[in-house]
């Protein structure tokens, strides 16, 4: 049976830090995922000012999941060595903030290309990181997204085989897949099930590709929680990253919660990711 710990992306509640520590306290989530921070991406912060940001987390109980970097999302055609010195900055913040899991992805495909024609040179970028991150005990978390190589759970397992270390792991996103037109379960999940770490908590319909809360989707999120629940001895994080708008479910998720501000609301709309998701923990653990 595994620990499901909750996390997530607080920035989707708000730029400002001190918010979001306070939403995540009031909702009794003890850890974050860091991306961004008063308006930029925590890659962009020197070792000092993210040493200050570790500060008010520790002051406040709470603990980091993951660096949520940028690293990997841009094109396989931008040049490369400015990218592999943001990796070894993110190498040092991961340092700081005390964190074993740094998310990264697999470089933007150009639009009409074929993944195919670029394995070569994504795989070669990814032998540096490895080559960057030797030795720091830090596990790099490749995340499936809509328009890199890695957006199929066979490139993603081409990807982490390729390497050839056990430090290069999955970050199982069910919505993204469900945006590439990939069935989530038993499918990706199948695949991808020896090399799954941590979970991205979204979801997502095939019709259209809009991100609603979990179980509200196709992306049979309680399935695959399930799934890790049933074979999984140990920790797995859970964060949560919403990117809700509105959807004609929510009054049947939470009528607690004043609907009306949902379009401006990043607590409210935080706060109803998170009701959808213990919904489905609660269910699981019966």
């Amino acid at each position: 049976m595994a620990r499901f710990l909750l996390s997530g992306f607080a920035d989707e509640i708000d730029r400002d830090l001190e918010i979001q520590i306070r939403e995540l306290r009031k909702l009794n989530i003890n850890f974050i995922e860091v991306r961004g921070v008063y308006g930029k991406t925590i890659t962009d912060y020197t070792g000092k000012e993210v040493s200050e940001f570790k500060k008010m987390l520790d002051d406040n109980g709470i603990r980091v999941s993951a660096l949520g970097s940028p690293i990997g999302k841009i094109s396989i055609k931008d040049e490369f060595e400015p990218h592999l010195d943001k990796f070894k900055h993110a190498i040092e913040l991961a340092g700081i903030l005390e964190t074993k899991y740094v998310r990264m992805f697999s470089f933007y495909i150009p639009e009409g290309g074929k993944p195919e024609e670029y394995r070569d040179e994504v795989l070669e970028r990814w032998y540096r990181f490895v080559e960057a991150a030797k030795n720091t005990g830090l596990i790099l978390a490749h995340e499936n997204e809509k328009g890199i190589y890695g957006d199929t759970p066979e490139r993603c397992v081409d990807i982490i085989k390729s390497m050839n270390v056990d430090y290069v792991r999955a970050v199982f996103d069910p919505a993204n897949f469900v945006q590439c037109h990939v069935e989530t379960y038993p499918g990706a999940y199948n695949l991808l099930k020896p090399y799954i770490c941590y979970m991205h908590i979204k979801d997502a319909l095939f019709g259209n590709g809009k991100v609603v809360p979990s179980g509200f989707g196709d992306g049979k999120v309680q399935d695959i929680l399930q799934g890790i629940n049933n074979s999984t001895y140990g920790e797995m994080f859970l964060s949560l990253e919403p990117h809700l708008g509105s959807f004609e479910g929510l009054a049947e998720l939470e009528k607690s919660l004043d609907l009306s501000i949902m379009e401006e609301s990043g607590p409210g709309k935080f706060a109803i990711a998170v009701k959808a998701l213990r919904d489905i923990l609660s269910r699981i653990n019966r």
